[in-house]
């Protein structure tokens, strides 16, 4: 049992002993206690005061000369400041807990509790690479698996692949136009990459093409468009044309009209014209059409396989959209039969989610091609049915919030049992000192870079501050790897989820201050000390051990803490929980080794001590770094 749920539970028997009247261990708030403040743990007290009809400082004096009577080996004094109740744990119960766990490589991890929970992330396009942002989505994805792994839930990790839709097209279309037949073997160039090249080319041609349009329609010249496009097309002009004045409602006005004559000029591209109707040729499953599509999205599948496997993320399951918006069709027919979505006269198909307090949600459009919820809908009952999970978690960025709602309140309204669990991990965004990346424009910052430029400035790094001459070229090179990648998946990972963030290369590699490298040199360090001097198991911890210094006691004060900072993170969807505890433990560590030598102790006794310190510090840090995908190396 920990120490905070020893507290708790010594604390609720001693409110039923002095009070007689019920009290629950789950009820009594316990935190650390402030650095400023003399003790280990704080009991907050405050709720009790109205039923108990005394002074928060009475309770705490009553309570806290109570426990430290009764419980002797393990309270050793109290303080009460404004009515909080600081303790002082002994140092038998740190010495303990050392002599239990210095080499308990199973610490904080939690026995199966039977409880099944599915994890989506990465959701990749095969029309381009993965970027950075792909990035903080696949780590926190994984992290968040492995996290729910150590609390003893069965967890499935899976992707889903977005194969499918008007974007893969484009890279098709451009392919066909401009290619002259080039492939990724011909040209050197990784397959992702090649088709994202081909995707931005298709966007540039729109982008051309929309501005010659704009540019006869303002003219009077509307030829290219259909009745319908341009008579929407004029009234925009007119609505534009009507607004008089510069004030902020006006130019509100003014940007939103310019913003759908603009997707309205899109539309009506030669390009993109010939884009939507290879995408009803796909879903029509036009033999030429496929085949392309098949050879294509195998390149970008191996470029993918590359870059996962670099970074180190992987899945158990793998989904395709391609294989999940007929099933999402059939949500569609469902739903028309139960009343519970309509179609409108143009043939397209819609649900009403205004007294839900959202708006109208297209399913199917009005050629009777799919959108993104028709086959996420399809989805949801795929996994379900693979994997009747209690929750399914969606780790999709903040823009999706409206999307993520719509789905499940569509399920809920279908009546599916699983609808409940649906679980939205809204991560913020990554933006760059610069600002935001635009996939269309290709200023996205791109994975496969990224990661070879943080090697490279690993290496750098490396040299600047490490002996590297006793090391071959083959670790080396794994060094610079295990830096550099950890490095950042720390940086990314170390910020809330629900934060947008702004990376920064060069303070991510810094081999000082909060970054994995800091943490990486932190357990290096120890494993050094190890190995000139490794910890005897067998020799018990002679007792008392002369008692425990301040930073001694800090140090093992923080790794008791482990099991429930795991299960905290578990319970908040949060790595960045870890995160921070473990920079804090090799903070905490690097004081303590500042003021102690551990090979020169004073005494025996003590060197046994900290060897055991050392042993425990450096598994929970590699423990940790486990837990955000981060390998930690023995030697740097």
């Amino acid at each position: 049992m920990s120490i905070v749920a020893q507290i708790k539970a010594e604390t609720a028997k001693a409110i039923e002993e002095i009070y007689k009247i019920p009290a629950f261990a789950d009820d009594v708030l316990v935190n650390t206690t402030k650095p400023e403040f003399e003790g280990d743990y704080t009991v907050v007290l405050f709720s009790y005061v109205k039923q108990l009809k005394k002074s928060p400082e009475q309770l705490g004096n009553e309570i806290g000369q109570y426990l430290v009577d009764k419980q002797q080996a393990l309270f050793t004094g109290f303080n009460v400041i404004k009515g909080f109740l600081n303790l002082s744990i002994s140092d038998s119960f740190y010495t303990d807990f050392l002599e239990q766990h210095f080499n308990n490589l199973l610490l904080g991890k939690s026995p199966a509790n039977g409880k099944k929970i599915i994890v989506e992330y990465s959701s990749p396009n095969t029309n381009k690479p993965l970027h950075l942002g792909h990035l903080r989505n696949n780590f926190l994805g994984w992290s968040v698996s492995e996290i729910l792994k150590a609390t003893g839930n069965n967890v499935l990790k899976t992707c889903i692949v977005n194969d499918r839709g008007v974007h893969i097209c484009k890279s098709m279309i451009a392919w066909q136009l401009f290619s002259n037949g080039e492939t990724p073997e011909s040209t050197g160039v990784k397959g992702d990459h090649f088709v994202g090249d081909y995707y931005v080319r298709c966007e540039n041609e729109i982008k051309k093409q929309a501005a010659e349009l704009a540019a006869k329609s303002e003219k009077g010249d509307y030829d290219d468009f259909d009745d319908d496009a341009r008579e929407k097309l004029m009234g925009l002009h007119a609505q534009i044309s009507a607004i008089i004045g510069n004030g902020e409602k006006e130019n509100e006005k003014r940007k939103k009209l310019n913003e759908e004559r603009t997707d309205l000029l899109r539309a009506n591209t030669p390009i993109m014209k010939l884009t939507q109707k290879m995408l009803i040729d796909w879903e029509a499953g036009k033999p030429e059409v496929i085949e392309l599509w098949k050879k294509m999205n195998s390149w970008v599948y191996a470029g993918f396989d590359e870059t996962y496997h670099r970074i180190g993320s992987d899945f158990d399951k793998t989904y395709f959209e391609s294989e999940t918006y007929l099933p999402g069709k059939k949500f569609v027919e469902k739903g028309l039969e139960t009343g519970i979505l309509y179609r409108k006269e143009d043939g397209s198909v819609w649900i009403d989610l205004t007294d839900e307090g959202l708006d109208e949600k297209l399913l199917l459009r009005r050629d009777g091609t799919s959108v993104y919820i028709t086959q996420d809908l399809g989805l949801a009952q795929q996994k379900y049915e693979d994997f009747p999970y209690d929750q399914s978690i969606y780790v999709i960025a903040d823009e999706q919030n409206y999307h993520m709602k719509v789905l499940q309140l569509i399920l809920k309204k279908l009546g599916m049992p699983y609808a409940d669990g649906i679980y939205h991990l809204s991560y913020g965004m990554v933006e760059l000192p610069s600002g935001r990346m635009k996939s269309r424009e290709g200023t996205v910052v791109d994975a496969d870079d990224l990661v070879e430029e943080m090697a490279s400035e690993s290496e750098k790094k490396t040299k600047e501050h490490s002996r590297i001459e006793d090391f071959t070229p083959e670790e080396l090179k794994e060094l610079y790897e295990t830096i550099g990648v950890g490095a950042l998946k720390y940086f990314l990972l170390r910020v809330d989820p629900k934060k947008k963030m702004i990376f920064n290369p060069e303070e991510s590699i810094e081999f000082y201050g909060f970054t994995g490298p800091f943490i990486q040199y932190t357990h290096a360090r120890i494993k050094s000390i190890l190995r000139k001097e490794p910890v005897n198991e067998q020799k018990p911890l002679a007792p008392g051990t002369g008692g425990l210094l301040k930073l001694e006691k800090e140090l093992l004060h923080l790794l008791e803490q482990y099991p429930g900072i795991i299960q905290q993170a578990a319970d908040e969807h949060n790595p960045s929980v870890i995160a921070i505890y473990v920079f804090n433990v090799a903070k905490a560590y690097n004081t303590f080794y500042t003021e102690h030598s551990v090979l020169n102790a004073e005494s025996e006794e003590k060197k046994l001590l900290r060897l055991r310190l050392c042993q425990l510090t450096a598994n929970v840090i590699k423990s940790s770094m486990q837990l955000l995908g981060i390998k930690v190396p023995e030697r740097m």
